[in-house]
């Protein structure tokens, strides 16, 4: 494959601008499209590792999510068809199915020859203090969506071979240093109740033969959104600093690495139920600050006190912020999934753009 970029750019204020602004124009362009060449050759070579497989129909929800909006372009990459289920009803776009959770409406007609489902759709955990109204949206989202989905999954004459459906390590809720495995207890919380009711939703689908994974995700690193998108705005103005005494472990994993886990899910009929969708490394708090400080070029001198951020935050600060998680994503390394971004440091440059030579 070749892939070739072309562009053609005027900088303002004539001379003056091409004296003053080119090598920066330039360089910020370099930069852009060594992370556009680097992302589609390891997209390539995740779909070659998986041996030549037949290209899937794949029906995938919240498709215009962070993850989703990644995960359409890499499945489409290595010549599988998706078709996006939205709540939006089509006008004549077949690649979109119709489904109406709250209503529990849905086109059973757009699922035909659907041969996988990646379920990512639910209610946004936000930033700031849940509202009674706002936790009832994030747990019916989660649980009454998945249930209904897997209930229509169960009435096709022909159902998909296997479901990759979210969840989250807030399964495992506050465990200090704790190791934990897709083996483990839950725990306790708000967090907690939702994934435990998120997962046993799938159960319509397990019980027609559709072999369900269950992706409790970490904490994923991508600057589009999420938790490093709310980030970054105080890190590069040099108010970064850990919340809390910094020590709470968080599992991580890279945008890149969570889509190729996906397919890897999706094809891989040895992983079934709960699978950590994590990194191998997981961080303290302090260490992701000092990381990020380090590749920024920013002190991180700034801590939130714990006492701060359930003032400001409440519910929020003690499910998000000052939880600790020490996930091992055993049944991953067991598979044999090879990560591209194992470790922080090289995960967070990458997504970034922020080679070693930037240095």
């Amino acid at each position: 494959s070749i892939l070739e970029d072309q562009i053609e750019y005027e900088l303002p204020l004539g001379w003056v601008g091409r004296l003053l602004g080119h090598s920066f124009v330039r360089s910020q362009l370099e930069r852009l499209f060594q992370y556009r060449h680097e992302t589609t050759a390891h997209d390539l070579e995740s779909h070659l590792r998986l041996g030549p497989a037949r290209p899937m129909k794949i029906l995938v929800s919240g498709a215009g999510g962070l993850v989703g909006s990644t995960l359409v372009p890499f499945l489409t990459t290595g010549g599988h068809e998706v078709v996006r289920l939205s709540r939006s009803k089509p006008k004549q776009d077949v690649a979109v199915a119709h489904w109406d959770p709250v209503h529990r409406e849905t086109d059973l007609s757009a699922f035909d020859g659907v041969q996988a489902v990646v379920h990512l759709a639910g209610e946004s955990l936000g930033t700031s203090r849940w509202s009674r109204r706002k936790k009832d949206r994030i747990r019916t989202s989660r649980i009454d969506g998945t249930r209904f989905l897997c209930e229509s999954l169960a009435k096709l004459t022909v159902p998909p071979k296997v479901l990759v459906s979210a969840s989250a390590v807030g399964y495992y809720g506050n465990r200090g240093d704790e190791i934990l495995d897709e083996a483990s207890r839950p725990g306790s919380g708000f967090l907690s109740e939702v994934c435990r009711g998120w997962e046993e939703a799938t159960e319509p689908a397990r019980q027609i033969g559709v072999r369900v994974v269950n992706l409790r995700m970490g904490m994923v690193l991508s600057p589009a959104g999420g938790a490093l998108a709310q980030m970054l705005p105080p890190f590069k103005a040099g108010l970064g600093g850990p919340v809390g005494h910094g020590g709470q472990h968080v599992s991580w994993i890279s945008i890149d690495d969570l889509v190729g886990l996906i397919l890897f899910a999706l094809c891989s009929e040895s992983l079934d139920g709960p699978v950590n969708a994590v990194a191998p490394h997981p961080v303290t708090h302090r260490e992701l600050t000092k990381t990020l400080g380090g590749i920024l070029r920013r002190p991180t001198v700034m801590a939130l006190p714990a006492f701060a951020a359930r003032w400001a935050l409440g519910e929020v600060a003690d499910e998000l912020l000052l939880s600790s998680a020490r996930v091992n994503p055993g049944k991953l390394v067991e598979a044999g999934y090879e990560y591209r971004h194992p470790r922080l440091e090289t995960a967070l440059r990458h997504v970034l753009g922020k080679a070693e030579a930037d240095e």
